[in-house]
């Protein structure tokens, strides 16, 4: 890809190995060693309980100090638009729990595809790679409640458009990484 950015989806069931992998890849990213390597972590999340609490002092941990975090769990392409004019990567985690809270917030199918588009926007335009974690949700059973539909619908719409505009999408099962796009990839995490 020619002066752009890398685009990497990093997409797999839960606890499939995907934010792990993502980290590890985006921690290779060399940036200007005077000013130090700025990396940006996109946290989605907003936690409403002490489990959620515990899972993200457990993930800042992991990740280390080398890292800014920035919680947003909305407006991520305005986000990304800004930080990667310095930054040297940033890693959104996660797109599902972007999806959840937009729907949350009343967001119709109109407004998450718009939202969705302000985000490719974002990704296509930006100064530094990007990597992005979300959940396969499709390959469940059909949800029984309304709600639940509209999520995993949304949410299956979200990651192909993502995956569809992405340099590489990998998939990531019971902690191992297989390259969906390109096909050929090989990794060296």
């Amino acid at each position: 890809m020619e002066n752009k950015a890398r685009i990497t989806l990093v997409i797999g069931g839960c606890r499939s190995g995907k934010s792990g992998f993502a980290l590890n890849a985006a921690n290779k990213i060399k940036g200007d060693r005077a000013k130090g390597v700025q990396k940006i972590f996109l946290a989605t999340s907003v936690p409403r309980d002490p489990e959620m609490d515990q899972r993200v002092a457990t993930h800042q941990a992991e990740r280390g100090e080398d890292w800014q975090t920035i919680e947003e769990p909305m407006m991520i392409h305005e986000v990304i638009e800004s930080a990667s004019k310095t930054a040297d990567v940033i890693l959104v985690d996660c797109l599902t729990l972007w999806t959840s809270n937009l729907l949350f917030a009343d967001y119709d199918e109109s407004k998450i595809m718009e939202a969705l588009s302000f985000l490719v926007a974002a990704l296509e335009q930006s100064d530094c790679p990007v990597f992005l974690v979300s959940n396969e949700v499709g390959y469940g059973i059909v949800p029984e409640n309304s709600l639940a539909r509209q999520f995993r619908d949304y949410a299956g719409l979200v990651n192909q458009k993502i995956a569809g505009m992405a340099d590489r999408v990998i998939l990531t099962v019971a902690g191992i990484e297989v390259p969906i796009k390109p096909p050929n990839l090989k990794l060296s995490t």
